[in-house]
């Protein structure tokens, strides 16, 4: 299985990104796994131009192309995403809007890897945030599992972590974040 592993945070450091190193050396042991932070790449904002909904291609000219080319290497694709008032971060949101080439709802529309993977990669989702309501964690999760959907990924299950601001308080939730790693090589 290939693992595609997206740092949602600019923060390449951060608790983000050490549940990243987290989920890497767990699923490594069992997979082909690679690491991409949101903050490694240029991506211009969508101009709401629409002409991706005629030509499944957008005008811009940015990373956006290279992140694709790793969704496309990947059977599954793990998002980690901090919480940025009370939703994605920006970075992350604008990388979602300038995936509208690939989304279902317009036609023609562009397929990540191709026809013959309409359906057969499964998005996981992992949500942290500061505070200790859960609640901010249910909202990312949805917002990443509603553009799971409009790729064509199946959302196969999400991990909600609440009262992580740095990557210290990572280790004390590393035994939640294995079982959840058993979950996805279980797929």
């Amino acid at each position: 299985m290939n693992v595609l592993l997206m740092n949602c945070s600019p923060v390449r450091d951060g608790a983000t990104a050490e549940i990243i190193h987290t989920v890497h050396s767990f699923l490594g042991m069992a997979c082909k796994v690679r690491s991409i932070c949101i903050d490694d790449y240029d991506i211009k904002f969508c101009k709401g131009c629409r002409s991706c909904h005629k030509t499944a291609r957008c005008v811009q000219d940015d990373d956006m192309i290279k992140i694709m080319a790793e969704f496309a290497w990947a059977d599954t694709i793990v998002c980690v995403s901090p919480s940025y008032w009370a939703d994605v971060p920006g970075q992350f949101k604008a990388f979602i809007d300038r995936c509208t080439p690939w989304c279902n709802t317009h036609e023609p529309h562009a397929v990540i890897g191709g026809a013959v993977n309409i359906g057969r990669k499964t998005g996981y989702t992992i949500a942290l945030r500061t505070g200790p309501n859960m609640k901010e964690c249910k909202r990312i999760i949805e917002s990443i599992e509603h553009f799971y959907g409009h790729l064509e990924i199946q959302p196969g299950g999400s991990l909600g972590l609440c009262s992580v601001e740095y990557k210290e308080a990572v280790e004390a939730r590393k035994d939640e974040i294995r079982d959840f790693c058993r979950k996805i090589l279980q797929g």
